[in-house]
């Protein structure tokens, strides 16, 4: 039977992160001692470099989670969508009154 994947919280990863990126222990290092696989750990680094300046909860967001970010570009999206539906049905209904007016 397969072995079930180890799911870790962010805030264990953050603290990772925190200890690799501040020069107290090496990837191999701290990778040994917290039983995890380096590549792991520089994934977790890379991940952490590429979303800098967000908030926390945003850096790891979790399975099937949107960073705020996300979230606020789909209900936009979304919004978009519905006005441009409102506009359109607008549109028509001035054609057919300015039809109907000559």
């Amino acid at each position: 039977m397969a072995e079930k994947r180890r799911q870790f919280t962010r805030e264990f990863k953050l603290e990772a992160v925190r200890l690799i990126a501040s020069g107290e222990r090496k990837v191999e290092e701290l990778a040994r001692d917290l039983g995890v696989r380096a590549d792991l750990l520089r994934g977790w680094m890379k991940q952490a470099e590429g979303r800098a300046g967000l908030k926390k909860e945003d850096v790891f967001p979790g399975n099937g989670k949107l960073t705020t970010r996300d979230e606020e570009l789909r209900a936009l999206r979304r919004e978009l969508e519905e006005v441009k539906q409102e506009r359109d049905f607008l549109k028509k209904a001035a054609t057919y009154f300015a039809k109907g007016s000559r």
